[in-house]
């Protein structure tokens, strides 16, 4: 059973989103994915700057086994991403939760509806 903590918003493309003191949305990986996907080797995450719309692929997650799209689960604008991440994509392996990939602003109108609470998840996942 895959670790699905409940303060988390999560999408259906097993990404996990929590919101930040500043505002933003941090987003990663979840404890799912990670085990489907193996060891991680390489991630391909947006830059900051760029803008991005809900549900479209915006980078790639690769594994020994398989590469795997990153979509947006929300439409706003990068605010960071994780340059430690990317230099060890191992660490989403040892804690997806913490290990985080980007942030996104939200762009004006656009909301967090569409995403799944912890319960919504855990029911996707069985």
């Amino acid at each position: 059973m895959s670790n699905v903590p409940t303060d988390l918003l999560y999408t259906d493309e097993h990404e996990w989103i929590r919101k930040e003191a500043d505002g933003s949305y941090a987003v990663g990986i979840t404890d799912h994915a990670q085990k489907a996907l193996g060891d991680l080797v390489f991630l391909e995450l947006p830059p900051v700057g760029k803008q991005v719309e809900a549900g479209r692929s915006i980078g790639v997650v690769e594994s020994v086994k398989v590469a795997s799209d990153l979509y947006a689960p929300l439409t706003g604008e990068v605010v960071a991403v994780n340059g430690d991440a990317v230099d060890t994509p191992e660490e989403v392996n040892m804690d997806p939760y913490e290990t985080w990939l980007f942030k996104i602003k939200l762009g004006k109108g656009a909301t967090t509806g569409e995403l799944l609470s912890a319960a919504a998840y855990k029911k996707l996942l069985d």
